[in-house]
């Protein structure tokens, strides 16, 4: 069994993206939802993955199962089983220090919001931050993939840094998701 974790900030400004080496474009479906834990279907430039997360316990890492599924597959998914809004973004690779940040640049409904992430091997391992992170958010259910497509199912308009901020979160899984 393969544990994710990760953190997750707010990007202070643009300056990663000069030592950005590669980007793609992703589409995220929600599937379903259990407790804290979800089901979701992405397809990007190089393939299709049918991914279950699991929930996080007192730590940031959480179980994560992710299965390559047939491209045609997954974009019936997104077409049909799909719940809510499907979240595009193009994520950006970004090396730094030994480790590759990944930094999402939302398309659609969540246009504007850019939220930089990196993937440790070990929860207490030490790594070096760019200047360009701000904020951290991992804890932040605002910033949670799910918030989001809850969001992007309500919106009648773009949707800003300043609207997430607003959301009240309150209990677990948040009131608004439930």
């Amino acid at each position: 069994m393969r544990f994710e974790i990760e953190r997750k900030f707010l990007v202070a400004h643009d300056g990663w993206r000069k030592a950005a080496t590669r980007v793609r474009y992703l589409k995220d479906g929600l599937i379903g939802q259990f407790g804290r834990g979800k089901v979701r279907v992405r397809l990007d430039d190089d393939g299709a993955w049918l991914t279950v997360k699991g929930a996080r316990a007192e730590s940031i890492a959480r179980p994560e199962f992710e299965y390559e599924i047939p491209r045609d597959d997954a974009e019936a998914m997104l077409r049909t089983v799909c719940t809510g809004c499907l979240i595009e973004k193009d994520r950006f690779c970004v090396p730094h220090a030994g480790l590759v940040w990944e930094v999402d640049v939302f398309r659609g409904s969540l246009d504007g919001i850019v939220l930089a992430e990196v993937e440790l091997e070990q929860e207490d391992q030490a790594f070096d931050k760019p200047d360009w992170v701000g904020e951290e958010v991992t804890a932040d259910l605002r910033f949670r993939q799910s918030t989001l497509l809850h969001l992007c199912s309500k919106a009648t308009q773009p949707i800003t840094i300043e609207d997430v901020l607003a959301v009240s979160v309150v209990g677990d899984p948040p009131a608004l998701l439930r």
